[in-house]
């Protein structure tokens, strides 16, 4: 309903940013370097690059390496549209799902329906507890698989005689990350803000000029709860 909604409003509009009622305008980055890394599984993220290693073989991954990706390419690192990204599952998921697809890449872009943007998925913490031995990752990334448990999820902390037992080799073998996640999450969470507050701006000035009844998406109150941060 929702997806029918935005397109009733403006035809095609649930798909994309421009003119979709339930879209906030983020400013995103176009690098197709750092997309195509994303993409093939280059990132340097073990478990980010596994994900979409599964992805790109079976046409399938859990919700919540789903949800890692997303935000990862978007408000997390990488700091690209979430229009590429939703494209791109759109044509690799066999279960795609056009409403629900556009659905979630607004969510977890903090583009629309979730607005926490300082809740970051981490490309490390977050999988290591329920796999600490990275046992997903030395399925899906097997030049991988003879690393200790300790490094399986940042080969890069690891010392060179480490690296060379496990016959790994970076920038070879497998890639540097190619960004630091602790660094530029908090840089993308300034970006956030930044947009949010110009979007509360447009907002208030179009319900200014519309005499108090501003377009947009029907508002709902705001519940109580309990919130936890995504490690």
């Amino acid at each position: 309903l929702i997806a029918h909604s935005a397109n009733a409003q403006a035809p095609g509009s649930w798909g994309q940013m421009q003119n979709n009622v339930y879209c906030r305008d983020i400013p995103w980055s176009t690098d197709p370097e750092l997309l195509a890394a994303w993409k093939e599984g280059r990132t340097g993220y073990p478990w980010i690059d596994a994900c979409m290693v599964q992805l790109r073989t079976e046409g399938w991954i859990h919700h919540l390496g789903r949800h890692a990706v997303a935000c990862f390419l978007t408000r997390g690192d990488l700091w690209q549209s979430w229009e590429v990204g939703a494209e791109f599952f759109e044509g690799e998921l066999l279960d795609a799902d056009y409403a629900l697809n556009n659905f979630n890449w607004l969510w977890l872009s903090c583009s629309g329906f979730f607005y926490q943007y300082f809740r970051c998925y981490s490309p490390v913490a977050f999988q290591k507890k329920n796999d600490p031995n990275g046992n997903y990752i030395r399925k899906w990334l097997p030049e991988l698989a003879e690393l200790p448990s300790k490094y399986i999820y940042e080969p890069w902390t690891a010392n060179v005689s480490i690296l060379k037992k496990a016959g790994v080799k970076l920038g070879v073998d497998y890639p540097r990350p190619i960004v630091d996640h602790k660094v530029i999450s908090k840089e993308n969470m300034s970006k956030m803000k930044l947009a949010y507050d110009r979007h509360k701006k447009t907002e208030a000035a179009a319900k200014k000029s519309n005499g108090g009844d501003a377009s947009g998406p029907p508002k709902k109150k705001a519940k109580k709860s309990v919130q936890t941060k995504l490690k």
